[in-house]
C-alpha cells in the first residue's frame, strides 16, 4: 500500500482519486473548492484541510489542476517542502511543455523525483479507470509511477523524458480538435443533401473516414447512443478545456516554427466556441455552431 497526495478532485481528479482507494492505496485529498471536498469526504475520501497537510506523510504527490500557474504555485507554495525527500510528484494536469519542466526542475532542485503523466479519455475513461496516460520521465521514475498510473487507467505509454508527456497529449489533441470540427462539418453537409445521420454514419464508421471523434464521440444524437450529443452536449471534455488546450498547442507552434494551419484554425474556432455558449458543453457540440454558421 501506497501513501498518496491526491490534490485536485474536480470531474476527472475525483474518480482517478477513488480508483486509486480501490487499489487498495491510502488516499488523502485536497481541493481548494469547498464543493469539490464535500464531494469527496461523501465519495468515501480522507480529506486533508489544505495541500500541504495532505502531502505531509506521503508516498506519492498527483496534482490534477486546471493550468500550470497553479501547479507552479502550489509547488512554490509549501507543497515541496512538506514530503521527506525523494517523494515521488506525478503531475497530471494538462499544462505547458515548458511549465511541466519547470515543474520537474523545481521538484528535483527540492530532492524529490518528478513525472508529467497528462492523461486522455475523459470523465468515463476516469471514472471507469480507463484513461490512457501519456508519461514523461525517466526509466526509473517512470517504472515506479507505472502502477499507479494503471490503477487509473488502461494505456500507459512511456513518451520520453521530462516535458514529453505533456507535448504527446498537445499533439494528441490538436488531432483531436480537427478530427471532431471535420465531423461536425460532414454532417452538416450530409443534412444539407439529404443524407440521414444514420447512413452517414454506417459508412464513414465503417471506412477510411472512421475516427474517435464519429465513433465515439458522434456529434449528432442516435447513432452512438453514449455519445454527448444524446445528452444535450453536457461533457464529456467541455469545449473551455479544448480551447485552453488548443492555446497550449499555438504555444507550442510558435515556439517551434512549426507550419501547422489546420492546428492554428482549431484553435480560432474553438476559442470561438468557448467564447460564446460552448464553455461548458461537450466539445463536440461545436456542430451547432458549424450548422448555424457562428464559427
Amino acid at each position: 500500500m501506497t501513501r498518496i497526495a491526491f490534490l485536485g478532485l474536480g470531474h476527472m481528479g475525483l474518480p482517478m482519486a477513488r480508483n486509486l482507494v480501490k487499489a487498495g492505496h491510502d488516499v488523502v485529498a485536497f481541493d481548494v473548492m469547498d464543493a469539490a471536498r464535500a464531494a469527496a469526504a461523501d465519495a468515501g475520501l480522507v480529506v486533508a484541510s489544505s495541500g500541504p497537510d495532505a502531502a505531509s506523510g506521503a508516498d506519492v504527490v498527483v496534482t490534477m489542476f486546471p493550468a500550470g500557474r497553479h501547479v507552479l504555485e502550489a509547488y512554490q507554495g509549501g507543497l515541496l517542502e512538506a514530503v521527506a525527500p525523494g517523494t515521488l510528484f506525478i503531475e497530471s494536469s494538462t499544462i505547458a511543455v515548458d511549465e511541466a519542466r519547470a515543474a520537474h526542475s523545481l521538484a528535483v532542485e527540492a530532492g524529490h523525483r518528478n513525472v508529467d503523466a497528462p492523461v486522455s479519455g475523459g470523465v468515463v475513461g476516469a471514472e471507469n479507470g480507463t484513461l490512457a496516460f501519456m508519461v514523461g520521465a525517466s526509466d526509473e521514475d517512470f517504472e515506479v509511477a507505472r502502477p499507479l498510473l494503471e490503477a487509473m487507467g488502461k494505456r500507459i505509454v512511456h513518451c520520453g523524458g521530462p516535458g514529453l508527456g505533456q507535448a504527446a497529449k498537445v499533439c494528441n489533441n490538436m488531432i483531436l480538435a480537427v478530427s471532431q470540427i471535420v465531423v461536425g462539418e460532414a454532417f452538416v453537409l450530409g443534412e444539407r443533401l439529404g443524407l440521414s445521420h444514420d447512413a452517414l454514419y454506417d459508412v464513414a464508421a465503417n471506412a477510411s473516414g472512421q475516427c474517435w471523434a464519429l465513433t465515439t464521440n458522434c456529434p449528432v444524437p442516435g447513432p452512438v447512443p453514449t455519445s454527448p450529443a444524446n445528452r444535450d452536449y453536457q461533457p464529456g471534455f467541455a469545449g473551455a478545456l479544448m480551447a485552453k488546450d488548443l492555446g497550449l498547442a499555438l504555444q507550442a507552434i510558435e515556439q517551434t516554427s512549426t507550419d501547422a494551419k489546420m492546428g492554428r484554425l482549431a484553435q480560432e474556432l474553438y476559442a470561438a466556441f468557448a467564447a460564446g455558449d460552448g464553455a461548458g458543453r461537450d466539445f463536440s457540440g461545436i456542430i451547432t455552431d458549424i450548422r448555424d454558421g457562428r464559427v
